[in-house]
């Protein structure tokens, strides 16, 4: 099964968006990300929609962040972007009568219940702001190294 990577793609995308000068193209975004700027217009429209993010139109228009960094979380971000569920694994239900069926449902829903439930907690506690100082750090220990 292929992963889905939107989130990190548009965590990415962001990061760069928060240190750029002025609005970022489509086009430029594709390009950083090797797609197609309509695949990028398309993401991007959760995130404008969710109010992240905004469209400027025109000569020197592009895509701004339009909110406190601070407050974004990843959790937020995978929301507006139409992430999928957290967990594909699912029950069988095709014999809903047999007890060893219905046990096997139950601990494996109570476990992708526990587990999604402690994976959105994580998700919604790292801010956008909190991985750019980690980029920030990392670039003065990459500089540093120089």
């Amino acid at each position: 099964m292929r992963n889905d990577s939107r989130l990190s793609r548009m965590l990415h995308v962001l990061l760069h968006m928060a240190r750029h000068d002025g609005p970022m193209t489509s086009e430029a975004i594709a390009a950083m990300l090797s797609t197609n700027p309509v695949v990028v217009r398309r993401t991007m429209a959760g995130l404008r929609d969710a109010g992240y993010v905004r469209s400027e139109k025109g000569h020197g228009g592009g895509w701004v962040i339009s909110c406190d960094l601070e407050k974004l979380s990843l959790l937020d971000v995978h929301r507006a972007v139409g992430g999928p569920r957290l967990f594909v694994i699912g029950n069988e239900h095709s014999n809903p009568d047999c007890a060893v069926e219905q046990l096997v449902n139950e601990a494996v829903e109570d476990v992708l219940h526990e587990a999604e439930a402690l994976l959105v907690k994580r998700l919604g506690a790292v801010s956008l702001a909190e991985l750019s100082r980690g980029f920030d750090a990392r670039l003065r220990e990459i500089q540093g190294a120089n």
